[in-house]
């Protein structure tokens, strides 16, 4: 990205509108209720053939101190300091507000150029408002609707110098980022988590549970290896999940589990290992993504052991299908184990990158098939032919059998939990599919 541009303005002034307009994806949560955004967020955004790294940031308010509020605006700050170019946020149907002219204020002093742009003003009922703004002292305002797309043609004429002027683009990187998601419970310690890996007060933290709202993604760099850490709102049970803006950050946890590669599932070590934790790591293992369990607050915990032993025995007994998942044990806060988390994570993505062999397979399928043949259908025994990987990340297996009939779900289980012990692929789910076709292995005629 050749510059970049953080989107500012007081609360619900439509800046998660413009971040999605300019991303070209809806990845900001947008709903009507005042602060729905909270941590900045990043994105790589275009207008026609203008290319930058934009910033949504939370709505602006008067706090200073060490509340939510005041932590929020601490995030803003700093993406301004980040940014070649600032765009101002006003509503032009609501008019200017005494805090629009505070903030407008406090932009002028900054070293950061400053854009106004007045959003909302499709049709005429934003003009009284657009006229206003000249009063803020920021020059020409821009008149735009976000929603709807208009004046992003005014928008690129005004970004445009600044295309040359925010240093120089990264070079490409050969190896694609590991996704890697970090979700679990309200309150889990996922965002402290984040900030200590990325050294960096990032994500916005502190005793308030689900102070994290929507997936926040974060490009970081682990001993030369490149991964994606995304950190994402607390999942609660489904029953106790009522308001709309909850239901959104819900929806967008599990859309970035189903993108992931590999998720931690962090779990407070005071609340043992919950129904609730068993859900999210269920639900993980169903879209096929590789898991690991981080362990969190283990410096509060007395029983390490008992509690450790607990954890164990749960995860055998309600995700047998994923034996061996990693299990760190760390605290996020002081930072305490969490040197051990990074190399589980690597471990396990080697692992449900992992391929074999057609050759292979078919040796170890002759040695299973003597050991425990096929069950009888029908009165005639059902005959396998032979077995294929058809794709790793999970590693997926096609099982062709010459005569019909279907296998059981206790034989489809009796040679996954082969394939995972005799090829050693712990912690990673399995899918094994029979299907019935010629084998092309044996000739035609």
């Amino acid at each position: 990205m050749s510059f970049t541009v953080a989107i500012i303005g007081r609360p619900n002034v439509g800046k998660s509108t413009l971040f999605n307009r300019l991303v070209g994806k809806k990845l900001a949560l947008v709903d009507d209720t005042p602060g729905v955004t909270r941590d900045r967020r990043e994105g790589e955004a275009s207008i026609s053939n203008l290319h930058f790294r934009v910033i949504d940031t939370a709505g602006l308010e008067e706090k200073f101190d060490d509340s939510l509020e005041g932590r929020m605006r601490r995030q803003t700050e700093i993406a301004l300091e980040e940014a070649d170019v600032a765009l101002m946020l006003i509503d032009a149907r609501t008019g200017i507000t005494p805090l629009d002219k505070h903030f407008a204020g406090w932009l002028r002093k900054s070293e950061t150029p400053v854009i106004l742009v007045a959003n909302k003003c499709e049709g005429k009922a934003g003009m009284p408002g657009l006229m206003e703004s000249f009063s803020l002292g920021l020059g020409e305002p821009i008149a735009l609707s976000a929603e709807h797309g208009e004046g992003l043609a005014e928008l690129f004429d005004v970004l445009l110098p600044f295309e040359d002027q925010g240093g120089e683009a990264g070079e490409d990187d050969d190896e694609k980022p590991l996704q890697l998601a970090i979700v679990g419970r309200p309150n889990a310690g996922k965002s402290t988590l984040v900030n200590h890996l990325i050294g960096e007060e990032r994500m916005l933290t502190g005793p308030e549970a689900g102070v994290t709202r929507d997936a926040i993604a974060v490009e970081w760099n682990y001993e030369g290896r490149a991964i994606k850490l995304v950190d994402t709102a607390g999942l609660r049970k489904k029953a106790r999940v009522q308001k709309k803006l909850e239901k959104l950050s819900v929806t967008d946890s599990l859309r970035v589990i189903r993108m992931a590669e590999v998720v931690v599932l962090m779990v407070d070590a005071e609340e043992t290992f919950e129904k609730q934790d068993l859900t999210i790591a269920a639900h993980v293992i169903e879209e096929g993504r590789a898991l690991v369990i981080a362990v969190n607050k283990w410096d509060t915990v007395k029983d390490r052991q008992g509690t450790l032993k607990l954890i164990r025995d749960r995860l055998s007994i309600s995700l047998p299908q994923v034996r061996g998942v990693p299990v760190v044990t760390l605290s996020a806060l002081s930072g305490r184990g969490v040197e051990k988390l990074i190399p589980a994570v690597l471990e396990v993505y080697e692992l449900w990158n992992t391929r074999i062999s057609t050759a292979r397979l078919n040796r170890w399928l002759e040695i299973m098939l003597e050991q425990h043949p096929p069950p009888m259908a029908k009165g005639r025994r059902l005959k396998i032919r032979y077995m294929t990987q058809v794709k790793a990340r999970p590693p997926t297996f096609s099982l062709f059998m010459s005569s019909r009939g279907e296998l059981p779900e206790s034989y489809i289980r009796y040679l996954i939990n082969g394939l995972r012990e005799d090829f050693k692929l712990p912690a990673v789910p399995i899918r094994l599919f029979p299907r019935t076709g010629k084998n092309p292995y044996v000739d035609k005629g």
